[in-house]
């Protein structure tokens, strides 16, 4: 490990090949690894992408690009919680891009947690290709609510962008810098988790499914937007289990409409 902290890169390739969607390339450098493939659905290809030391410290740089071919299918999600610890000043970044060409890709990751006093920045790109789907989210927590622990100091930037033949359909920022934007009406109300989940290309019946679940969620508050002919949906509260919970639910009604398969759930889910 450089004194700058881990640089780290994984970029993996999937193709379909003979009817069923294949890990066809994957380039590894430093701590950031993939499982061997699953085929829980028999020509989906499901993968787990994994982060052995556990955390992200200061000077660490996280690297991530999928690429998806046309007519393949990958569903990647991760075993745990990505932690973002405290920093003595260096940025910790993780950097993820996804290059979709008439396929379909699955992001599904655990949440990722921001100790209080860190410095950090999740930045992602999704570039979609002709006819391709994508449906993803993305799970923050800051502080650990559990046991008391607020994000009272640490600066957090997180960056959306979402294109489909180099058109923008989302460009989406938000800059969490100490107590006062987590208490600003026009940031998290005081709330320590925020999720977002999106899905494309959606349509009404899709938004209707939506809105439907997120009147349902109970404690928190969620709500769920289509424009561009894309289904957002954000979810604002105190507990990651309740948003992995929603977007779960959400994620098992809209995946047949979006995809045209059934829901079938990464084993890991269930560990």
């Amino acid at each position: 490990m450089a004194a700058s902290g881990w640089q780290a890169e994984l970029s993996l390739g999937f193709a379909c090949r003979g009817g069923k969607t294949v890990l066809a390339e994957r380039r590894q450098r430093g701590p950031l690894a993939v499982q061997r493939p699953f085929y829980p659905e028999g020509d989906v290809c499901h993968a787990y992408v994994l982060h052995p030391p556990g955390g992200v410290v200061g000077g660490d740089a996280l690297h991530l690009h999928f690429n998806v071919d046309a007519a393949a299918h990958a569903l990647l999600t991760t075993p745990g919680a990505t932690k973002f610890y405290r920093s003595a000043g260096m940025q910790a970044a993780q950097h993820q891009q996804f290059h979709i060409s008439d396929g379909c890709l699955e992001w599904l990751p655990q949440e990722n947690i921001f100790f209080p006093s860190a410095n950090a920045l999740l930045s992602s790109e999704v570039h979609l290709h002709g006819t391709a789907q994508y449906l993803g989210w993305e799970i923050h927590c800051l502080g650990r609510p559990v046991i008391g622990e607020t994000f009272a100091a640490g600066r957090a930037l997180f960056k959306t962008a979402l294109y489909r033949d180099g058109k923008p359909l989302l460009l989406d920022r938000l800059l969490i810098q100490g107590e006062r934007d987590l208490q600003l009406a026009a940031g998290l109300r005081g709330n320590p988790v925020f999720a977002t989940l999106l899905a494309t290309p959606a349509t009404p019946e899709l938004l209707e499914q939506a809105r439907s679940l997120c009147a349902e969620a109970g404690m928190g508050t969620a709500g769920a937007t289509l424009f561009n002919g894309v289904l957002v949906v954000r979810y604002l509260g105190d507990s990651t289990a309740q948003a992995h919970r929603l977007f779960r639910s959400l994620w098992q009604a809209i995946r047949p409409l979006l995809t045209g398969r059934a829901a079938t759930p990464p084993r890991i889910w269930n560990t």
